[in-house]
C-alpha cells in the first residue's frame, strides 16, 4: 500500500503533467475499489453521492461523517484521494482550515473548498480569506497537499462569469493549487477561464457531456471531474429495474 506521501506526490504529478486526466468520484469503499481497478489514477469524493448513501441530500452531511468517509476510502485504495470538502464545514476561515487538517489526517492528499454555504455565496473578501487560511493550514503538512478553490456562482443561480473569474483569480493569488468553477457550459467559457488564470483548471463534465477528453486536452484543461454523475447513474439504473419488476412482475433485466 502506498504511503500518504507517495499518494500526494503522485497526485501533484498529475497536475504538473501536460495531459488532461479524469478524477473519478466514488461514493463508498466498493465503488472506490471498482474505479481504482478500472484504471483511474486518482479519486475524489462526491458530496452528493455520499449523502445519498446516508439517505440524505447534498449538504446534509456532518464534518465528522465526511472525515470518517474520507478515511474509509483512503484505507482501501492505493491511489490519491481528494475530498469534495464543501465549504469546509465552517463559515469562518479558521474553522474551515481546522476541519481541512482533520480530513488530511484521515488520509486525503487534496480537497476542494467552496465559496458557498447553505445561505448563499460568501462575500468576496471572506471567500478569499477562507482560501488563504486553508492554504496556510495545509502548508504545515509533511506532504504536498493539492488545494482546489471553487467558485460556485454558476451552479447557485448566479450566472456571472465575470465575477466567477474574478474570484478564481483571487483564489489563485491566495495560493490555491487548482481552480474550479462548476457549471461552465461551453468551450468558450472554459477558454475564458483558462485565459484568465495560470493554475490548473478543473471542469465538471456533466454540464458539457459532449466534450471529449481529447477536446479538454486541446483546450488545456488539466482535470475533469464527474461529480455525483456515476452515483446518480447507478441509482437511476436500480430505480428503473425496480419499477419494471413491480409493474410487470417479470425479471427480464436480469438476463
Amino acid at each position: 500500500m502506498a504511503t500518504q506521501y507517495e499518494k500526494a506526490v503522485a497526485f501533484k504529478a498529475l497536475h504538473d503533467a501536460s495531459e488532461s486526466f479524469i478524477i473519478a468520484n466514488p461514493w463508498d469503499q466498493g465503488s472506490a475499489l471498482m474505479l481504482q481497478n478500472a484504471g483511474y489514477n486518482a479519486l475524489a469524493t462526491t458530496s452528493a453521492g455520499f449523502a445519498q448513501t446516508l439517505g440524505r441530500r447534498d449538504g446534509e452531511v456532518t464534518v465528522d461523517e465526511k472525515v470518517t468517509h474520507c478515511r474509509a476510502l483512503c484505507d482501501v485504495t492505493d491511489i490519491p484521494v481528494s475530498a469534495d470538502f464543501e465549504n469546509g464545514f465552517s463559515d469562518s476561515p479558521e474553522g474551515a482550515a481546522e476541519n481541512l487538517l482533520r480530513a488530511a489526517e484521515a488520509g486525503i492528499v487534496g480537497a476542494s473548498i467552496e465559496d458557498y454555504s447553505g445561505s448563499g455565496i460568501y462575500d468576496f473578501g471572506l471567500a478569499v480569506d477562507r482560501i488563504a487560511a486553508c492554504v496556510e493550514a495545509v502548508s504545515t503538512l509533511a506532504f504536498p497537499f493539492v488545494l482546489t478553490a471553487r467558485s460556485e456562482n454558476l451552479i447557485r443561480g448566479i450566472v456571472d462569469l465575470e465575477d466567477t473569474i474574478k474570484r478564481l483569480k483571487a483564489f489563485e493569488a491566495a495560493g490555491a493549487d487548482v481552480l474550479y468553477a462548476p457549471g461552465l457550459r461551453t468551450t468558450d467559457q472554459i477558454k475564458e477561464v483558462l485565459n484568465a488564470v495560470n493554475k490548473p483548471v478543473n471542469v465538471l463534465s456533466p454540464f458539457i457531456p459532449g466534450c471529449s477528453m481529447a477536446e479538454y486536452n486541446a483546450l488545456g484543461v488539466r482535470r475533469v471531474s464527474l461529480g455525483g454523475a456515476i452515483a446518480s447513474y447507478a441509482a437511476g439504473a436500480a430505480a428503473k429495474v425496480s419499477n419494471e419488476m413491480l409493474d410487470s412482475g417479470m425479471f427480464e433485466w436480469m438476463k
